[in-house]
């Protein structure tokens, strides 16, 4: 049985979609190695480019490329970059015509919401913000046992509740959803029951102050070197 080839841009050497040609040269992927999606799945590219046909995709998608290119600014010593995330988040929402946001949290992060609510709020919008605890459901309740509670087997825990958060946001009808510093699996319950628009502000690594590129730019130093170690369930190259 020939084995598939899956679309792999990670180990690119050539990125044949960004060559630097001018607008009125041709694109060619001859060059492309041929695990490129280009030459894998054209027909998938081909489908999903249809959706921007749809107006209300092609202006979301629209309003998008102009806040990239807006991050940046032409000087005569070069291109820099200038505009933080939660600024990008501001001016995106605003293009978009977004009034009410939805923010949900992680309860680890408390103090981080109330700030980003404070600027949001000073900035015309209006927030419906929900943490991960609110619902004060037991561990119990998703068949967790007392020995793998973090505080201990004795007490109370609150489970984090992220389809609860996605639920509140969706009734609530926001115009964007904000998700702020869930855990990993819980952000993925989230994402598969938030039914609005929806984008991430930061992404939880306890170790690393949120910044989970950290230990990948330590991947190849004896700091975090363990990351590269080959495992038994590993699979390609």
């Amino acid at each position: 049985m020939t084995k598939r080839i899956l679309p792999n841009c990670a180990r690119c050497p050539v990125e044949a979609c960004v060559l630097p040609i001018k607008v009125n040269d041709e694109l060619s992927i001859e060059k492309a190695p041929n695990f490129c999606p280009m030459k894998v799945m054209p027909d998938v590219i081909e489908r999903a480019l249809l959706e921007y046909d749809r107006p209300e995709i092609k202006e979301l998608a629209r309003q998008a490329s102009i806040q990239e290119f807006e991050c940046y600014e032409h000087l005569p010593e070069g291109i820099r970059t200038k505009n933080p995330r939660i600024l990008e988040l501001i001016e995106f929402a605003h293009k978009c015509g977004y009034s009410r946001l939805g923010l949900a949290f992680c309860g680890g992060l408390s103090n981080e919401a109330r700030l980003l609510t404070d600027i949001l709020e000073n900035n015309g919008f209006e927030v419906a913000s929900i943490m991960c605890k609110a619902g004060a459901v037991p561990k119990e309740r998703i068949g967790i046992r007392p020995d793998e509670k973090i505080a201990g087997p004795e007490h109370w825990e609150t489970m984090c509740n992220p389809i609860m958060q996605a639920e509140v946001l969706n009734a609530e009808k926001v115009d964007l959803a904000i998700m702020l510093g869930l855990c990993i699996g819980h952000d993925t319950l989230f994402i598969k029951y938030c039914r609005v628009p929806m984008t991430v502000i930061a992404v939880k690594d306890r170790v690393t102050g949120h910044n989970p590129l950290a230990a990948l730019y330590l991947a190849n130093s004896p700091y975090y070197g363990r990351l590269m170690t080959r495992t038994k369930q590993a699979s390609g190259p």
